[in-house]
């Protein structure tokens, strides 16, 4: 029998990132116009190191916030499923390692939206499966390589208005925590 009340902490901190992503963005969007600027990752200014933890919060479109939403609850729940310490310290390595590589190496634009974010949900879930090599994690890395590989063409440079770069850098940032257990420590708390 599955214990809900262990699924109740990891859904209220799925819906509480989720829920922060929404209001800052539509924030920006609908009253604020420069917050979506204030908090985009700018590559090689200072002013732009604001946007290594608040760039997945702001979107440059209401259609942009809508396209990452899902994948965000879906791929975000599946991390949660090992805790919310897991969650929370998978959420906050992806966003700081991208976001870091996004600020060294990108193209000199406001690169904002939760999809970095997203691409190192992707890249954990998969790394998880090659690198502990147990049956639940290649289960877990084969479902998402199945149903969410497809963004992987993503990482492409094709279109201008798509930070590729973002996309790069937060599946590299996932990859990097599966393959260096930069998570691992949080397992056991809050489960």
């Amino acid at each position: 029998m599955i214990d809900l009340s262990t699924w109740k902490p990891r859904a209220a901190a799925l819906g509480t990132v989720a829920t922060l992503v929404w209001v800052v963005s539509l924030y920006g969007l609908l009253v604020d116009e420069g917050l979506v600027y204030a908090l985009a990752v700018v590559p090689r200014r200072f002013d732009g190191l604001a946007g290594v933890l608040g760039a997945p919060l702001v979107h440059g479109s209401f259609a942009h916030l809508a396209a990452n939403t899902f994948p965000l609850l879906i791929l975000g729940g599946m991390v949660a499923v090992r805790g919310v310490g897991y969650y929370v310290s998978a959420t906050l390595a992806i966003a700081v390692l991208g976001g870091l590589g996004l600020w060294v190496f990108g193209r000199s634009a406001a690169h904002v939206g939760a999809s970095g974010l997203i691409f190192g949900y992707f890249g954990l879930l998969v790394g998880r499966g090659y690198y502990e090599r147990g049956l639940q994690s290649i289960a877990v890395a084969v479902l998402v390589a199945v149903v969410y590989g497809g963004m992987l063409a993503g990482i492409l440079p094709r279109d201008p208005g798509v930070s590729w770069e973002a996309h790069l850098f937060g599946l590299l940032a996932g990859v990097l925590c599966a393959r260096a257990g930069l998570v691992a420590p949080f397992r056991r708390i809050a489960r």
